[in-house]
């Protein structure tokens, strides 16, 4: 299996949701499973369904979250030094050649990508586009709506 980076942040947001699902979601589906027993017949009661297929839904998922953390090559954006070039867990602040709006991102891993908070997918084709772009260079991006040009106005490691 491949290693998948993921920045310092991001393994801890998924150690504690990891840590919840086995303290927390998995002892209150066991509990609900065993009272749904106590009501009785089990081919008729619907909580019973319900709980068996939530307790699948845990188990799989404690599964997925041990897979990533397991290949997860963890980074910490603030112990780069990549000189000054746009890498894996840099934040970028990009200019619109067209517009003038200004932007920032960093560059995640997938699963903590978050466009709204301003985490972009490493595998996304603006992330794709800066990878190795210096501060003054001019990224092109095929979007949507066409051509897109940011020139990268500063790059930091935070």
């Amino acid at each position: 299996m491949s290693t998948i980076p993921i920045t310092k942040r991001g393994a801890e947001k998924l150690k504690a949701e990891l840590h919840k699902l086995k303290t927390v979601d998995r002892p209150w589906v066991i509990n609900a499973i065993s009272e749904a027993r106590a009501q009785g017949d089990l081919s008729e009661n619907a909580e019973y369904d319900a709980a068996k297929d939530r307790q699948g839904f845990i188990e799989g998922r404690i599964q997925e979250v041990e897979g990533k953390l397991s290949a997860a090559q963890i980074i910490d954006p603030s112990s780069l030094d990549a000189g000054g070039r746009v890498v894996f867990g840099a934040t970028v602040e990009l200019e619109d050649e067209s517009t003038g709006e200004r932007v920032k991102y960093q560059i995640v891993g997938e699963d903590e990508a978050d466009l709204k908070l301003g985490l972009i997918n490493i595998s996304s084709p603006i992330a794709r586009a800066l990878i190795g772009k210096e501060e003054g260079d001019t990224a092109e991006v095929q979007a949507p709506g066409g051509l897109k040009r940011y020139e990268v106005m500063g790059v930091s490691y935070v």
